[in-house]
């Protein structure tokens, strides 16, 4: 039986209706005499392509790459000789860092003239102005939410089960793989899904270092602010879909953790 005390419910209508407001006014402002049109608009479908190719190549690295810090951090008392405090404000900065800036410190690791940028481009690879620089981008601002849900998740585990496996004389590459990834595998999959959230909300790290050029590495969240320029129900349209993977990404999220 769940109690709602009255004053607790009548404290979140604020909150319900600063978000449900612009929504609401944001569907009911779609030109619904032009829905055919702007549904087959070139800029709308080649954006979602670019969207669906992006989100998820950028959440598969993000996990790749985050799962292995968050255990370094939630398990070990100096990872690298560092303490965990610094290495964690070190990985988790990106969530503070103004997304313009994310995009700047991009280009001046991965730009033509970056520190890996030039090296890179000696074996053909151009990072800035590509998909790969927008996938980039997009695992660059969503790494450290999935390192704060899978640390956690990590914590989570009993210190007696650990030990246990320690007795048996499990290796800790072991003991990450068998234990750790299993134990913690709904922290991780809810870790992909913030990871996933803020990849498809992703915008001033993807236009400053990966631009906004068309089929290429033009994400949804561009397309509507080109579009607010050039046609602004095109832009509404192109939001609500937004707002409907937005969603999908959410119920995903509280699926992964139950």
């Amino acid at each position: 039986m769940s109690v709602r005390p009255s004053g607790v419910v009548l404290g979140a209508i604020p909150a319900l209706f600063l978000i449900g407001l612009p929504l609401t006014g944001l569907v009911s402002q779609l030109s619904w005499s032009r829905l055919d049109e702007l549904v087959g608009d070139p800029m709308l479908a080649a954006a979602l392509r670019t969207t669906l190719i992006v989100v998820p190549a950028a959440t598969v690295v993000v996990v790749i790459l985050g799962t292995p810090i968050a255990w370094l951090l939630a398990r070990h008392d100096r990872p690298f000789g560092i303490s965990p405090s610094v290495l964690r404000a070190f990985v988790l900065s990106p969530i503070v860092l103004p997304p313009v800036v994310s995009g700047v410190v991009l280009l001046s690791a991965f730009g033509r003239r970056g520190l890996l940028g030039s090296l890179l481009e000696t074996f053909g690879v151009v990072l800035p102005f590509s998909l790969a620089g927008a996938v980039l981008a997009a695992v660059f601002v969503a790494l450290p939410f999935h390192i704060l849900a899978t640390e956690e998740g990590f914590r989570s585990i009993p210190r007696s089960q650990l030990d246990a496996a320690q007795t048996l004389g499990v290796a800790d590459r072991e003991l990450y793989r068998m234990v750790g990834i299993r134990s913690a595998r709904r922290a991780i999959a809810a870790g992909a899904a913030l990871a996933a959230a803020r990849a498809l909300g992703e915008f001033g790290a993807t236009i400053t270092f990966a631009g906004n050029v068309e089929g290429a590495t033009r994400t949804l969240p561009l397309a509507t602010f080109t579009a607010l320029e050039q046609d602004p129900d095109l832009a509404r349209l192109i939001g609500v879909v937004l707002i409907v993977l937005a969603i999908v990404v959410a119920v995903g999220q509280r699926v992964a953790t139950r």
